[in-house]
């Protein structure tokens, strides 16, 4: 049988000191008081026969209550995270207000073994972070996906300076 797989979006902009992605904190109360690692490429499960970019899509829809920004998209792979899930992410350029974000939620059962369902957001909260930053605060098997950012940005800011001129 095979392994869970996620699909998600990297949203991200350009500022003047380079380039922020957008990162949601995960919910619940597991992550409550962590940081660093605790970060997160907004990203939810999917089964086909649903396509992944689709589902990326819904998924940015659901955990933000806000629609998925229209694209282009620009394919970043996939990565095994440490669980065995595979993820895979499209980053796209755009504009996102944190404060406006509307968290799906999930129920768990709250302290363990307690009896009583509690509602948590699946992310508790959005920011923005320069790229070192959010290599730091994002979950280690996802880092790759803020390096092939990366790399795309650098090759497109290359193709766009034309050959010879940097």
């Amino acid at each position: 049988m095979p392994g869970k797989r996620s699909a998600g979006i990297l949203l991200f902009r350009r500022v003047p000191d380079g380039v922020e992605v957008l990162l949601g904190h995960l919910g619940g109360p597991f992550w409550a008081k962590k940081d660093a690692g605790a970060w997160t490429v907004v990203k939810g499960e999917y089964e086909p026969p649903e396509e992944p970019e689709a589902a990326a899509r819904r998924e940015f829809t659901e955990e933000l209550g806000l629609p998925a920004p229209a694209g282009p998209y620009v394919g970043l792979g996939e990565v095994r995270q440490s669980g065995g899930k595979t993820v895979t992410v499209w980053a796209v350029a755009g504009e996102l207000d944190p404060a406006a974000v509307v968290p799906g939620t999930f129920e768990l059962e709250w302290p363990p073994r307690s009896g009583r369902m509690r509602t948590f957001p699946e992310l508790d909260r959005v920011a923005w972070f320069s790229l070192a930053d959010a290599a730091e605060k994002i979950l280690g098997g996802q880092r790759a996906f803020l390096e092939r950012l990366a790399e795309y940005l650098a090759d497109l800011d290359h193709a766009d300076r034309g050959p010879g001129m940097g």
